[in-house]
């Protein structure tokens, strides 16, 4: 749409401010010389944009980003007959404001050269220290903290070594913290080696830390730690399985004294504390032989595949039940009723007596499963038949589902201790050599 110019105002003088005819060089009303023009004054009109004002002068941004005072605006140009004004034209937007340029007008003074805002802005990067904390098990909203505790509820969070499991070749080891420990105590090694002639050999160690040492559980790791190592060493290099399985026993329970080699101040803090201690017990299997160790009250049994066979426990208890039996001055039954019955007489530690490793040597003549654990397991199955019911019938096949199964009977009884259970095939598997 066309627009009608405004008419432009007749000049006036600038000394008496009477009006101006054309071509005039003097006022009529005052005689003022037209000729002598003044400078034209500084004009800093304001515009207000987006609500903020911003000075339009071509040296007002150069002020501002000096301070007060900062160096001056240039000289205004010259004086002269303003320029024409261009005559608007039909295709003329009526627009009051400037359309938007990439490049900033020194003239105006107001840069329109902003980038445009991004459509999606990118997601602040997360906290490196919020993306390796353990989220609480409890809550599931809290940070755990590095001694194991939400900081939100509270709740202790399952250690490591809570809930463990193994599986080498043909044998497997499950244990499990169980439902009354506030840790597991218990601790085990499984391994499978090589005989000099080549023949296959399986070992598991289990070991159950004594809750009323200090450190149970550093005891029996060290010591199942130990054994392991010295019988997958020694029995490669010839030595006789019941001798390396009594060196094994030694060899750990050198092990578990050295614990107690701490600085006399640490005494001083905690002198009545008992020296850290565990009981042990293990198994070496072979092709044709069986051979059994053992320090305290944990279990080895003895499980055929036919199921008609009758089992049996490989191992007597170093226990005051145990002793009363021997003795004859107590049944079984009432041994182990009594609250003294799973008070030990044999374990590993520097706090024991004369140290008296156990073994014995078997020669099964049919095809079975080994079962070493700790009492945390069969305090739920104690008799060897009890065992045989609990054990899966597909368990030398399947050795740490059967591990697996084992563990679910002691939860499933009551979980009052740690539990832990290693399966042995008997006899060892050819495909069971190896380097463990």
């Amino acid at each position: 749409m066309s627009q009608i110019p405004r008419q432009a105002a007749l000049p006036t003088c600038p000394s008496c401010a009477e009006p101006l005819d054309a071509g005039d060089r003097f006022c009529g009303a005052c005689g003022y010389d037209l000729s002598a023009v003044p400078p034209r004054p500084d004009d800093t009109p304001t515009l207000t944009m987006s609500g903020a004002e911003v000075s339009a002068a071509p040296g007002a941004q150069a002020s501002a980003a000096h301070g007060a005072d900062g160096p001056p605006p240039p000289p205004p140009p010259p004086a002269g007959p303003p320029p024409a004004a261009a005559p608007p034209t039909a295709a003329a937007a009526p627009s009051a404001v400037p359309a938007a340029s990439t490049s900033p007008d020194p003239a105006a003074g107001v840069r329109f050269d902003r980038p445009a805002e991004p459509e999606e802005y990118p997601l602040q990067a997360p906290d490196p220290r919020l993306a390796v904390a353990k989220v609480c098990v409890a809550c599931r909203a809290g940070r755990v903290d590095d001694d194991g505790y939400c900081e939100n509820c509270g709740h202790a969070q399952p250690r490591e070594r809570d809930h463990m499991e193994q599986e080498t070749g043909p044998v497997a080891a499950v244990s499990d913290r169980g439902l009354r420990h506030h840790r597991n105590e218990d601790s085990f090694t499984v391994g499978h080696t090589a005989l000099p002639d080549g023949g296959p050999a399986l070992v598991a160690i289990v070991c159950d830390g004594v809750s009323s040492a200090t450190r149970p559980d550093d005891a029996s790791y060290a010591a199942a730690q130990t054994a392991g190592r010295a019988l997958l060493a020694a029995l490669p290099t010839g030595a006789h399985p019941q001798q390396a399985m009594h060196e094994a026993i030694v060899a750990a329970s050198h092990a578990v004294n050295a614990l107690a080699e701490e600085p006399a101040t640490a005494r001083e803090h905690s002198p009545h504390q008992n020296a850290p201690a565990c009981t042990l017990v293990g198994a070496i299997v072979t092709a044709g032989l069986l051979v059994v160790g053992w320090v305290g009250d944990s279990r080895v049994y003895w499980v055929p595949a036919d199921r008609s066979s009758p089992p049996a426990r490989l191992t007597e208890d170093d226990s005051w039940a145990a002793q009363m039996v021997s003795a004859g001055l107590m049944n079984e039954a009432e041994a182990y009723a009594d609250e003294r019955a799973h008070a030990i007489t044999g374990w590993l530690g520097a706090d024991a007596y004369e140290l008296e490793p156990h073994t014995a040597a078997f020669k099964p003549d049919r095809p079975g499963v080994v079962i070493v654990c700790t009492d945390g397991l069969w305090n739920y199955a104690e008799g060897a038949e009890e065992m045989a019911e609990a054990l899966p019938l597909d368990a030398a096949a399947r050795p740490l589902h059967a591990a697996r199964v084992l563990v679910g009977h002691a939860l499933d009884g009551g979980g009052h201790d740690n539990v832990t259970v290693a399966l042995l095939p008997f006899p060892a598997p050819a495909q069971g050599a190896g380097s463990a």
